[in-house]
């Protein structure tokens, strides 16, 4: 009798934690994305200045510089003679419940 009760109790501390588990595995994978956001970010604001530099689009250039469906995600901002601002939409985990964004800036003047 005493041992059944023990797998009863270790069945309910299961599902107590199973929630726990997976809100932190959620935690985790939207960490990654956010990381995989910011790196992706940086590299389209580097793409997006040297396309400036060169007299070319930075915005096809910084588009280009994405995978996937992160290109349709980008938006590239620039004042006169400021540097110009790469801000990507991360995807969420809760559905987009929250929006979360990297954003990168790059000085895109030619000065060295």
């Amino acid at each position: 009798m005493r041992e059944t009760r023990q797998r009863g109790q270790a069945s309910v501390e299961l599902v107590v934690l199973l929630p726990l588990i997976a809100a932190l595995a959620a935690g985790l994978w939207q960490l990654a994305l956010m990381g995989q956001g910011a790196a992706l970010a940086g590299s389209a604001a580097r793409a997006a200045a040297r396309a400036a530099a060169a007299g070319g689009d930075p915005l096809s250039a910084a588009r280009s510089a994405l995978p996937g469906g992160w290109s349709q995600r980008i938006q590239l901002r620039r004042s006169a003679d400021g540097p110009l601002v790469v801000r990507l939409e991360v995807p969420s985990v809760t559905g987009g419940l929250v929006r979360l964004h990297a954003a990168a800036t790059i000085d895109a003047s030619g000065a060295p």
